[in-house]
């Protein structure tokens, strides 16, 4: 089968996971919120019931990060190419895997904190296993809409700048996300040191720009100036749903648990900086026209 074929083929395999990913979250929500806070309605559960909502405590945060990750790996495959996907998502996860075993080993470079149950199994009983694909798709998502405005120059100032939007998206996500599910009645972590932004030690947000930062600049590395995947606002509308969608999700459960100043927070550095690149990022045409340089994009899939 010809390279169109398996790009037919793909196409809905990761519109598939990614609407799985987007369900599973929904059910989640559901479940913090609605269910869990409602013991007696947990009570009035049938005996099949009880079991399904059991299983969903403990296999739904894995389940939607597994959907993710497969999601983001199917798209960059179809849009950028295996080999591009696969020199973001090798150093993205064995980064980001080696950051958060130092971190619960060490304290460095997030602060003390340790993960409870629910996120599946743990990497030498530390790290949950989804918590690197997690890194994975996200950071996937947002380098590819922050890496638009190298449509201007790949050079490394345009790089940079790149890198630095992807990092920051990268972060704001954490602003929203940590307070949420570290400070509630159902943690997902928890820490062990006080922090001094709701719960959080700031060298958490340090930690998280630096990692996002490293893995992001080790794949424009591996890319090379010549090969860096710029690419148009509809090709980049799939990344903006997984990254708004679990920006969402995270935004959803803050604003649920009073955590407002961090919401908002959130917004100012991630959700509108995602907003703008989107819109600004032109159409095909507009690409082609907008710079001597020639954008490296899916009609180079097999590179």
């Amino acid at each position: 089968m010809g390279v169109d074929g398996v790009m037919r083929r793909a196409i809905p395999a990761q519109w598939l996971n990614l609407g799985m990913h987007l369900v599973s979250m929904v059910f989640g929500l559901f479940g913090l919120i609605l269910v869990l806070p409602n013991t007696a309605f947990i009570e009035s559960l049938s005996e099949v019931g009880l079991q399904v909502f059991s299983w969903g405590m403990q296999n739904g945060g894995a389940s939607y990060m597994i959907f993710g990750a497969i999601a983001a790996f199917l798209y960059g495959k179809q849009m950028i190419g295996l080999k591009r996907t696969l020199a973001f998502g090798i150093p993205a996860i064995s980064i980001s895997v080696g950051a958060e075993l130092l971190g619960t080993s060490t304290g460095f470079p997030f602060g003390a904190y340790s993960y409870l149950s629910g996120l599946g199994y743990k990497i030498v009983d530390l790290v949950p296993f989804t918590i690197p694909l997690s890194w994975f798709y996200m950071g996937f998502s947002a380098f590819l809409v922050s890496a638009t405005v190298m449509r201007f120059g790949t050079g490394w100032g345009y790089r940079i700048v790149a890198i630095a939007l992807g990092a920051l998206m990268l972060t704001s996500w954490d602003f929203v996300l940590d307070p949420a599910m570290s400070q509630t009645p159902y943690p997902f972590w928890e820490w062990h040191q006080a922090g001094e932004f709701y719960g959080m030690p700031y060298q958490n947000f340090f930690g998280w720009f630096g990692t996002g930062a490293l893995f992001m600049t080790v794949a424009s590395l591996i890319w090379g100036k010549d090969n860096q995947p710029i690419l148009n606002r509809q090709q980049i509308l799939f990344p903006t749903i997984i990254y708004a969608g679990n920006f969402m999700f995270a935004l959803i459960l803050s604003f649920n648990a009073g955590f407002y100043v961090p919401a908002f927070l959130g917004i100012l550095v991630g959700a509108l900086p995602l907003v703008v690149l989107y819109f600004t990022t032109p159409n095909d045409e507009a690409i082609a026209n907008s710079s001597s340089n020639t954008p490296v994009v899916a009609a180079d899939a097999t590179r």
